[in-house]
């Protein structure tokens, strides 16, 4: 199931267990976002979604953004235990903003 069914199936609140792993990496920018999707998932899976949503600043104040590159390589590791109380933080709707496939 892509990212856009598990949000859908949703309602547009949370990501399904299914969709989870060990970790859950929500990045802080759009063009880190869209470099994950495009360049890693697509090749990885031949589709890579963009979403972008809000989430508590009291859930998200107990974990340290990571650096996991240049300057804006900026992340949260949240730990799969934790995704329940991640969903329950999400303020609104999460919103589909671009999907990439591969290109001819």
């Amino acid at each position: 199931m892509c990212t856009s069914d598990v949000v859908r199936r949703s309602g547009r609140r949370g990501w399904l267990p299914s969709a989870r792993g060990r970790l859950s990496y929500p990045v802080l920018n759009e063009d880190y976002a869209t470099r994950i999707a495009r360049d890693w998932n697509v090749p990885a899976s031949g589709i890579g979604h963009v979403t972008r949503f809000r989430v508590r600043r009291a859930f998200l104040d107990r974990y340290a953004v990571q650096q996991a590159g240049g300057a804006t390589i900026l992340e949260y590791w949240i730990p799969a235990e934790d995704l329940p109380a991640f969903d329950d933080a999400i303020v609104g709707e999460i919103e589909l903003v671009s999907t990439f496939t591969p290109t001819a």
